[in-house]
């Protein structure tokens, strides 16, 4: 059996301790048991000096990579699909949740027949696909964002019907705007469903975003962004689910999307409920420069994306990378590490801490991050 000592786990920033485990590992590489170690513990066993072991990240919110944009998925594109997920996984990311923003209904079918053949191909060491995640139709038309407004639509049972019918069990998540007529009753379907519902894209106070949260709503699609800010007087989507708890935040910590005092205030108001994404596009993995994105042209520099007149529309930024920012901005990296690898678990596939995480698991898949003295964050495979 194999004992590794003097690691760290990652937990929310309330939580973290230096509390040192020890981890048993089978001959067959699996993570059998992890224990507390006391001050002191002479216990034998290869030292990790205080890294952390962490599962892989889960991304809640990404557009795309290699020049393929999900809503624009075609038959042709499974291949280079793969390849995508291949480099998703070698950038330590363990599963998604493809994102498909506002588009047409014949390409956003189109495109979740390809992503539904995709998922019959999972296989171990690869990333896997957790069903997409449908940014729009049902947005407000005043915080669309690089959302073409032409294909917005008011929420209602027909309208998703045409979009999703047949396709339900291929959907985990959809971000709506909830102060929308006709949006209570999508929200009722889409959990009766099992499909989560996120608040993003909307002009929503305070107590609307509240009417949407008691009916099911139970997260905000990129925080800050698309949806009226944190003010004293008008508190907002985003006060109101700081104010309430339960209800996940995914932030964007690239520093550009969120200011990182923002970010870090943020993530002191609610610690256990921040959800790392990236927001990433389809230039995810190329150069920066000149890019299309549907019939437009994206423009990327030092990893942002905007449109020509301007618009912020996401950036080119690995996950974990949004880590290793957040962790130096806000000084504790298990922190960080918690809100890309386990706080999304807790919404993807119910799992309460990264100890259920980690437990049964190959030691291979998992990730094994590092900062010493002065240096950067950085993860590496655990074994």
């Amino acid at each position: 059996m194999r004992r590794i000592i003097d690691v760290r786990l990652p937990a929310p920033l309330d939580r973290e301790l230096d509390q040192l485990h020890q981890v048993e590992i089978t001959p067959e590489g699996i993570i059998r048991q992890i224990l507390p170690m006391a001050t002191g513990d002479l216990t034998a066993g290869e030292s990790w000096n205080g890294d952390w072991l962490s599962p892989r990240g889960i991304d809640l919110q990404i557009n795309g990579g290699l020049g393929l944009a999900f809503p624009e998925l075609k038959p042709s594109d499974l291949s280079r699909l793969i390849d995508l997920l291949d480099k998703l996984w070698a950038d330590g990311v363990e599963a998604i949740a493809p994102t498909l923003v506002t588009c047409g209904i014949a390409p956003l079918r189109q495109a979740l027949s390809v992503l539904q053949e995709a998922r019959r191909q999972e296989q171990a060491g690869r990333c896997r696909l957790l069903g997409a995640h449908l940014e729009g139709p049902f947005l407000a038309n005043e915080r669309r964002g690089a959302h073409p407004p032409e294909h917005l639509t008011i929420p209602s049972l027909e309208a998703l019907d045409e979009r999703i019918g047949g396709f339900e069990t291929e959907i985990a998540l959809m971000t709506l705007a909830p102060e929308l007529p006709g949006a209570s009753a999508v929200i009722a379907r889409l959990r009766e469903l099992g499909i989560m519902v996120a608040l993003g894209h909307s002009a929503a106070k305070a107590d609307q975003a509240a009417v949407g949260f008691d009916q099911g709503v139970g997260m905000l699609t990129h925080a800050f962004n698309a949806m009226p800010g944190l003010h004293h007087r008008a508190p907002g989507p985003l006060g109101e689910a700081c104010r309430r708890g339960g209800i996940a935040l995914g932030l964007i910590a690239d520093g550009v999307h969120v200011d990182p005092t923002m970010a870090v205030l943020l993530q002191r108001l609610a610690p256990d409920q921040i959800v790392l994404v990236s927001d990433a596009l389809a230039p995810y993995g190329l150069a920066d420069g000149e890019h299309r994105w549907d019939e437009r042209v994206l423009l990327v520099t030092n990893g942002t994306c905007r449109l020509e007149d301007g618009t912020l529309a996401g950036v080119t930024l690995p996950q974990l990378e949004g880590v290793r920012r957040l962790a130096g901005w806000c000084g504790q990296p298990g922190a960080a590490i918690w809100s890309a690898t386990v706080a999304p678990r807790r919404l993807s596939d119910s799992v309460s801490g990264v100890e259920q995480a980690l437990l049964g698991q190959p030691l291979r898949n998992q990730l094994r991050w590092s900062r010493h003295a002065a240096e950067e964050l950085h993860w590496d495979c655990a074994a």
